[in-house]
């Protein structure tokens, strides 16, 4: 079974963050979610991700916070013995890397995937000019 990917989060994120990915990169049956409803306590949370991560073998966890329920549900799991990969701080850029380290079969570090995917676009655009300019 391939590697599994679960986004849990606060509300409806992670399935927003699912269906954009999607948008560009294809529809992803390795790629879940987990919400956290904003009337539901840590117990019913814990209980839908264990369903989800049930019978899979390999799984990465991103979560959208760190320090939020998802994350901490997931934590305790990990401090009690399961294993698997979790991530806090999910964007676009970090699915991405994942479907492509699958994809391609690499093994790309997801954070610093992320983090070279933020810029302030105002300093790449004044740079552009100034390029310009010297022309």
């Amino acid at each position: 079974m391939a590697k599994q990917l679960v986004l849990i989060s606060h509300g409806s994120f992670c399935e927003g963050l699912k269906a954009s990915t999607e948008m560009l990169m294809g529809p992803q049956n390795n790629i879940h979610t987990v919400v956290l409803e904003p009337s539901e306590g840590v117990e019913d949370f814990r209980a839908k991700l264990e369903a989800v991560i049930h019978d899979f073998e390999d799984v990465v966890i991103f979560a959208d916070l760190l320090g939020g329920t998802p994350c901490n549900v997931a934590s305790r799991l990990l401090l009690e013995g399961r294993e698997f990969d979790l991530y806090a701080g999910m964007s676009m850029p970090m699915v991405i890397g994942f479907i492509n380290n699958e994809l391609v079969g690499t093994n790309e570090d997801l954070v610093e995937f992320a983090s070279t995917n933020i810029k302030k676009v105002n300093d790449l655009l004044a740079a552009s000019d100034e390029d310009d300019e010297d022309e």
